[in-house]
């Protein structure tokens, strides 16, 4: 078990402290992506072995109350890593871009978690897509909008600087939609990508890119006014993403945002990450709870 440095800079002592809650091969991939939906997390593609070129076309289910991982036999999946994936509407998982084992893609495909079957859908009217993508970031603006940022092209075709598409994405239409905005960014891959609320007198959004070039701050890539963006998955500044069916109980974030306290010792999973063959949570102590 390793500790994370404890919010607000102090370290060590109580804080974030990671905990393992699954070991499974499955689990074993890289350049993946790792989703969230209706409480279970969705692995898609990747690569699964050192040295290995060619995307997994596997789909696997990992879900944090039993802790354990299935591969799904969804039909339809295509291969796929480099990519990234965002949950649409509580039912789609859309998978945007990435590798295919031959080229860089910017179309999307969704998985209907309802029939557990994948589905290519079609470029609407207007679409303007970027060139193949790689090692990008999908970031929520809305439960139907996403902003793409990141390598556009192959190797060869970077420039010194980045594009930024914004994705609308149409369930009922089974469409997608890319339009071009006016920013741009540092040339980047690989990167991390985070939208906050940012404090002050007239507060908003802001989104931050985070390495992926030779940069060492963070590149606002995109600011939006109070009220600009308003979205039922973001949580109270500074808070996170929470698992209560880790532990059955609510972790602080969430507890905070009911006006409820705290009791037990340990909080519900704060965070989730999947990576190698093991699941991680972070996890917060009580004692932070004053």
């Amino acid at each position: 078990m390793a500790a994370a440095a404890a919010p607000g800079g102090r370290a060590g002592g109580s804080g974030w402290t990671w905990r393992p809650v699954a070991c499974d091969a499955l689990l074993a991939r890289a350049f993946h992506s790792s989703t969230e939906l209706g409480g279970r997390f969705y692995l898609v593609g990747g690569l699964l072995a050192g040295g290995a070129t060619a995307p997994s076309s596997d789909t696997v289910l990992f879900d944090p109350a039993g802790a354990q991982a299935v591969r799904l036999g969804a039909q339809g999946s295509a291969p796929r890593s480099h990519h990234d994936a965002a949950p649409v509407d509580g039912r789609w998982l859309c998978i945007v871009g990435g590798w295919d084992g031959s080229r860089r893609l910017a179309a999307v495909a969704a998985l209907d978690t309802e029939r557990g079957a994948w589905e290519e859908w079609k470029a609407a009217p207007g679409n303007c897509p970027p060139a193949g993508l790689s090692s990008h970031t999908c970031t929520r603006l809305s439960d139907r909008e996403l902003l793409v940022a990141g390598r556009e092209g192959g190797v060869r075709t970077q420039r010194r600087y980045g594009n930024i598409y914004a994705l609308k994405l149409d369930p009922g239409a089974r469409t997608y939609c890319y339009k071009e905005e006016g920013c741009r960014t540092s040339s980047r891959s690989g990167h991390s990508a985070a939208l906050i609320q940012t404090p002050g007198p007239h507060p908003g959004h802001q989104l931050l890119l985070f390495g992926g070039c030779n940069s060492a701050e963070p590149e606002v890539a995109g600011q939006w006014s109070h009220g600009k963006i308003k979205s039922p998955f973001f949580l109270p500044q500074g808070a996170a993403t929470c698992c209560p069916s880790l532990d059955r109980t609510a972790c602080k974030a969430c507890k905070q945002w009911k006006g409820g306290s705290t009791g037990a010792p340990w909080t519900a999973a704060s965070l989730l990450f999947c990576g190698g063959a093991l699941c991680c949570a972070i996890w917060w102590r009580k004692s932070d709870q004053s």
